[in-house]
């Protein structure tokens, strides 16, 4: 019971179905002091999780994972972004925490299941006289979720119903409304998992110092005299740059701060056309930045993940070496399913997509799908 609208309707819809319900909300964070808006924090969601499980007629148990989040998810964003990659805390945060931790807690009450209300799907289905379990995209085409579950393995699926799976975000708040529920016209929560929309430069100087550097601008005709190449390792590398392939235009405060894509935060005006990050050198304390949305440097036509970063939630799934693969591939949450081929190495899985992408960079989860049904992911290199 998180204290948001969907975890809510979970509840009430397996109460119906004539499961014996229990609460369980976590505390994960407490520090204010870093959010932008106090319209989430956990005394609130703790308040509304009490309210709809008085209103369900349900026992609502807490219990305080905030240590565990702060090793697990927390010191892992802060190691990751010191080291120039760009994470996402929501991926982690089911793997390490909704989908293990909370999966312990729920059992030491009796429970058989744990239950969220997340946007996705679970079919069972038997090969070869074994359970193999279907983690596949939720109903609502707006909402899917199975994206932020791409890290789970057989055994936490095992564990889990999703009784909201098949129900579009606006036949969820109806029903919450009918139900008399305080959460019906809550809000989602933004932002990182459990903490909150976040400055995040404030947040990441917790633990990150300011620093000093050059922001220089990499010229379009730049990649006019690179020499193209169809080899796979080169095809799957994100662009090096050197501080004379372009010109000083303006001064940063860390590039760890920074990440691919990024317009916003970069302070730089009279350019005609927006500027945008395309490139971080944390050694080096540079950051790289292309003019327009449509500079080549935003854009790359395949990328790799190492074999030890490299997650089969479909295990039968997994392409051995020199094997490949036509699939569906998402490298972050809403993005449109994108045609490619996944191609195994020695030493990983190299994606070369059918079309360009925007805005890849290293440290985010790239997923890939099989029609709807999720079956693996990895860390981008």
């Amino acid at each position: 019971m998180s204290g948001g609208v969907d975890s809510s309707v979970a509840a009430y819809l397996l109460k119906q179905q004539g499961y014996e319900v229990i609460g369980l909300f976590m505390k994960n964070w407490d520090d204010a002091s870093v959010t932008l808006t106090s319209n989430c924090t956990w005394e609130d969601d703790l308040l509304f999780a009490e309210m709809v499980s008085k209103k369900l007629d349900i026992l609502l148990h807490t219990v305080d994972l905030s240590d565990q989040y702060s090793k697990r998810v927390v010191e892992y964003m802060f190691s990751e972004y010191e080291r120039g990659r760009t994470p996402n805390p929501d991926v982690l945060c089911n793997r390490e925490i909704k989908f293990d931790l909370f999966i312990d807690e729920a059992l030491k009450l009796g429970a058989d299941y744990i239950a969220t209300g997340h946007y996705c799907r679970k079919e069972t289905k038997k090969i070869n006289s074994k359970t193999i379990y279907r983690l596949l995209a939720g109903a609502d085409p707006n909402k899917d979720q199975s994206y932020f579950l791409c890290q789970l393995s057989q055994e936490q699926i095992s564990k889990v119903l999703f009784p909201i799976r098949e129900l579009l975000k606006p036949e969820v708040r109806k029903i919450a409304d009918e139900q008399g529920l305080a959460t019906a016209s809550r809000k989602d929560s933004q932002g990182i998992c459990f903490v909150g929309k976040v400055d995040l430069p404030a947040f990441l100087k917790q633990k990150l110092k300011a620093k000093k550097g050059d922001i220089i601008e990499i010229p379009e005709n730049y990649y006019n005299n690179l020499n193209p190449s169809d080899e796979l390792i080169d095809i799957s590398k994100a662009y090096q740059y050197k501080r004379d392939d372009g010109k000083v235009i303006a001064e940063h405060h860390g590039a760890h701060f920074y990440t691919i894509g990024q317009r916003k935060g970069l302070n730089i005006g009279g350019t005609g056309k927006p500027m945008y990050v395309i490139a971080t050198d944390v050694k080096e304390n540079i950051v790289y930045v292309g003019k327009g949305d449509k500079h080549p440097g935003l854009y790359r036509n395949g990328l790799f993940i190492s074999n030890d970063e490299t997650h089969w939630v479909r295990p039968d799934f997994k392409l051995q070496v020199n094997e490949s693969k036509d699939l569906l591939i998402r490298i972050r949450y809403r993005q449109p399913l994108q045609k490619g081929k996944l191609i195994a190495t020695p030493e990983g899985l190299h994606i070369m997509f059918n079309e360009p992408q925007r805005g890849i960079a290293a440290g985010q989860f790239a997923a890939w799908y099989d029609s709807d049904e999720l079956i693996g992911s990895g860390v981008i290199y």
